[in-house]
Order: structure tokens, then sequence, then C-alpha cells
């Protein structure tokens, strides 16, 4: 289980972070680190980038923009600082944050500091080793963290301005269906079914809640020694206030059944591995965990293949127009056919 734990390595070149100027920042916004800082970074992902500051004894992890990007959306650090202020007292798998910076003159963009949770991150091409046991306990785990993040008020002032509930899950068909159109390379005649069925049976709203918008194994960090026990939730850039139904769909999107071969070889996170729920399991945990909340899961389901398709789609019309050479992403558009005939076969059955 140790060799499991997020481990930071060097700074990648181009990635590097002034380390007199973030001194300066540390000594006026985060006094208690007392002591020199190194730097390191952490690998993984492909959006914002993470380092690992040590102070002193002390250990506290920095989220900053890619460099290049502009700071909006998924990049933008302040909002992101925000919500997690917001959590604190709410939501306790939340990171906790320590300071922000406005000022791009410091490190070039916007950032924010937060204290580092330890734990272990399960990724499809780690997770073989796992115990049948462990793992159906960290997903039984991840249905509750879901269900507990759904159930935080979000009515008071600290979450205002997060997000548009009314008419959330009409926005967010259409604005993925242009997405889709926007990076189409070849006909996909089955998303396109799908998306259409989406608009044409929008279904009532279940609720305003807090939504992560990318909740999924491999964003949650695990006690090693305890595995049904969440430390940390992490990855909150697209987080939002909007209806919970489909929120659980991006996740059931991501969920892959061990007895799907046409889906296993595209599994993005290891829900395929002995003792893990099974997507339909673990639905049914996470109605449970929130009283037997009700919400039509099979339209979520098939919303949840059809954004990750789009995110699918959108990476492999980079490579297919040349804007990118990593011959990585060649095999997504299969993985994008794949997932609209589960949208299909989901469709037909109306089960998940």
């Amino acid at each position: 289980m140790q060799s499991l734990e997020d481990r930071p390595r060097g700074v990648r070149e181009g990635e590097e972070l002034d380390p007199a100027a973030l001194s300066r920042f540390f000594s006026a916004a985060v006094p208690q680190a007392a002591g020199p800082l190194t730097i390191e970074q952490f690998p993984r992902g492909f959006s914002n980038l993470t380092y690992l500051v040590h102070a002193g004894d002390r250990e506290y992890v920095l989220r900053r923009p890619p460099f290049g990007a502009a700071v909006k959306g998924g990049h933008d650090m302040v909002r992101e600082y925000r919500l997690l202020t917001a959590l604190a007292s709410h939501y306790p798998l939340a990171p906790r944050p320590v300071a922000v910076c406005e000022d791009v003159a410091v490190l070039g963009a916007p950032f924010y500091v937060m204290e580092r949770a330890r734990g272990i991150i399960v990724r499809s091409g780690s997770a073989d080793g796992i115990a049948p046991a462990d793992m159906r306990a960290m997903t039984e785990a991840l249905a509750r963290a879901l269900a507990e993040l759904h159930a935080v008020d979000v009515r008071g002032p600290a979450f205002a301005g997060f997000g548009k509930p009314a008419g959330y899950i009409e926005r967010q068909v259409r604005g993925w269906a242009e997405r889709f159109a926007a990076a189409r390379t070849e006909p996909q005649p089955e998303l396109d079914a799908a998306f259409t069925w989406l608009a044409e049976h929008l279904p009532a709203p279940t609720g305003v809640a807090l939504v992560h918008n990318d909740f999924k194994i491999d964003n949650v960090m695990f006690d090693p020694a305890e595995p049904g026990r969440i430390r940390a939730v992490l990855d909150w850039e697209m987080a939002t206030v909007g209806d919970p139904l489909l929120d659980i769909g991006t996740t059931l999107g991501y969920w892959i059944d061990a007895d799907e071969p046409e889906l296993r070889p595209f599994a993005f996170v290891p829900t395929d591995r002995p003792g893990a729920l099974t997507r339909a399991e673990f639905a049914h945990a996470y109605l449970r965990a929130r009283g037997g909340a009700d919400g039509d899961l099979v339209y979520a389901y098939v919303f949840g293949l059809c954004k990750i398709a789009v995110i699918a789609q959108q990476i492999y019309a980079r490579y297919v127009h040349g804007h990118t050479t990593d011959e990585r992403f060649a095999a997504l558009g299969a993985v994008v056919t794949a997932l609209g005939r589960a949208a299909a076969r989901a469709r037909q059955r109306g089960t998940l």
C-alpha cells in the first residue's frame, strides 16, 4: 500500500518557480513556515501544476496554472482557494487552504498554498496488488464521500457566486454537445443520438449541491493503514454549485465493470479490479448514503459517458490536426466510439 503514495520529484524543465520570490511570499503570508524553502513537483495530472514546498520541518502544496494558460475556468486559482476556504468548516475531506497570492508578479500567475495531505492514490497502472477486501472498502468509502459532499449546505454566503443552479442540467447538456460538435473529426452517430436523447429527456432537478465535476477514485487519497478511510478529496478546479445528478453521472461514466470487455482496455480508473463495487452497486451505495435520494441514474450515466467522450474527442482532435504528436492520443478515437456504444446500450437497456 505504501508504494501507492503520491511522491514528488524534481521540477520539470520550464516549470520552475522563482525560489527567492516564493520565499518572500512565504515570509509574509505563511509566517509559521520557518526555514529555507526547497521545491519539488508532483508529476501526475494534465491540468494545473502541483508542487511540494518544504519550509523547515513543514510541508505545503502549491497549486498554479500551467505556464501560458489563460487564468480562467479550471485554471482560476483564486476561485479554487475561495472554494476550499468555504469548505473548510463544511467538508473535512477537502484540503486545508493556507494562503493565496493574486499578484502575478510573484510567480507569473496567481497561486495558492494548502496543507499537505498524505495517503495513497489508486490508479489503473498501480492497483493490481490491492487485495479485493481493500478495493471493496475503498469503493464503498468513495460512495459515502460523494454523498457527504452533496449533503453540504450551500445556501450560506460562503458559497455565493460558485454556480448557477437554475437550468443546470439543460445548460450542461447543451454545452457538452456544442463542444463535441466543435471537436468532431469523424462521424460518431451513437454519440449524436445520445446527445439528442439527453436533450429530449431532461429530468426534473434533483436538488442543489456542491458538485465536484471530476469525482473518481484517483482524485481521492486513502489511508494506507485503513483503506476504507479517505484522507482527502483532491482536484477541486471544476467544482461548482449545481445538480448532484450530473456529478454522480461523471463518476458512473468513468466506472468500468469487470464484465465489460469493450470498455476495459480504456479504463481510466481501476474499478474493474477484484473486490470493487460494480457500477450499479456503487450507485445504490451512494443513494443509501444520501438517505434514499432519488434521481434518474441511467440518464446520469449516459451524460457521464458523453461528457468523458467529449473530453477524449477534444484531445484526439488536437492529435488529428497535428497540434500534438503524442502517440498516446492516437487511440482516443476508439475510446470515443466505445463510449458512444456504451451510451447506446445503456439507453436501450434502461439500466446501469
